[in-house]
């Protein structure tokens, strides 16, 4: 992933018109994409589903999960895949806001204030253990992930597009770490989890057949402004009045479930129909059905519930919600 910046023009860098999307291009990268992140990441299919539908969404990707799993892989194969560079912030304590979105210095061979970006400028960005960063840096994110800008000493700067953030963070009950605050959590469209592999996969990842090594050999199937179309394209995926409804109605639900005390927002709902619409390219279709919307419901929905009670478990709640609400006929 090139960084989108260049001397003029930050986020400029691609050009401004393309030809119309076609929904047959996005399904050849959405099974690309599955093909590339398969061979890195053995064993996870959910994972790589969830990654490819963030890709395709333009929506950013939540991965929590225990050290040495494989999530800072899995972020490296996406952007290695969609043919672009990485820019990782690796989380500590001592992170700055101005260590992500960048800083005004001034020039003395030219006399004036000069804005040098930081890495948020780039197409995907992880921040690896996000929840080792205090709640101010986290916030460095709000603006770039809902308006695809940051602005600095009064000054907007536009983010290259596609702009994905990848955040990982391992769970929260270990040391030296901060809780994700609500909107943040609320900005990320997706989050999943990889788990330990069972033995046959471990075996073959310690034969080099998957992981770090598969990566190394990793070929990139896309480029930035294939990206883009790909979106475009996905988002024009057809969705009924009844199937939008339905996703409506399960995002409600989540605000009167008994144990939770923060439901979905309106912005969940918009994600829930956007990874849906994704969900139907990498299945091969040009429209939604309720079962595209059950099979992303977990991913969009659980992280953004706040729940009362030691047994509150998000992903339980939203797969309850989804089993006891009616679905329309298709």
């Amino acid at each position: 992933m090139s960084t989108g910046i260049e001397t003029l023009g930050i986020g400029s860098s691609e050009p401004t018109e393309d030809p119309q999307p076609s929904i047959d291009q996005a399904v050849g990268l959405a099974r690309a994409l599955h093909g590339a992140l398969s061979e890195v990441l053995l064993g996870t299919p959910a994972a790589v589903n969830t990654a490819v539908v963030s890709a395709l969404s333009g929506g950013h990707l939540l991965i929590e999960d225990v050290p040495g799993v494989g999530k800072t892989v899995l972020a490296r194969a996406l952007a290695t895949a969609l043919g672009v560079k990485l820019s990782r912030i690796q989380g500590h304590p001592d992170l700055l806001p101005s260590d992500i979105t960048g800083v005004t210095v001034f020039a003395p061979d030219t006399g004036t204030w000069e804005f040098r970006p930081g890495p948020v400028f780039g197409h995907v960005v992880l921040l690896d253990e996000m929840n080792r960063t205090p709640p101010r840096t986290q916030s460095a994110l709000l603006e770039a992930m809902e308006e695809q800008q940051v602005s600095v000493d009064g000054e907007s700067w536009p983010l290259p597009q596609p702009h994905l953030v990848i955040g990982t963070q391992n769970p929260i009950g270990q040391l030296g770490t901060y809780p994700l605050v609500e909107s943040q959590l609320d900005r990320f469209s997706l989050s999943t989890s990889i788990g330990y592999p069972d033995a046959d996969v471990e075996t073959r990842l310690v034969l080099h057949n998957g992981g770090r090594y598969a990566l190394d050999a990793l070929v990139p199937v896309s480029d930035p402004t294939r990206w883009r179309r790909a979106i475009d394209a996905t988002a024009s995926v057809h969705v009924v009045a009844t199937v939008a409804h339905y996703a409506v109605s399960l995002v409600r639900a989540t605000r009167t479930a008994g144990t939770v005390r923060l439901g979905a927002s309106p912005r969940a709902a918009i994600s829930l129909i956007r990874s849906a619409q994704a969900y139907a390219v990498l299945a091969g279709r040009a429209y939604v059905t309720p079962q595209d919307i059950q099979a992303v419901a977990v991913a969009c929905l659980s992280h953004r519930l706040i729940a009362e009670g030691s047994g509150a478990d998000g992903p339980a709640l939203v797969s309850r919600i989804v089993a006891e609400a009616p679905v329309p006929p298709t």
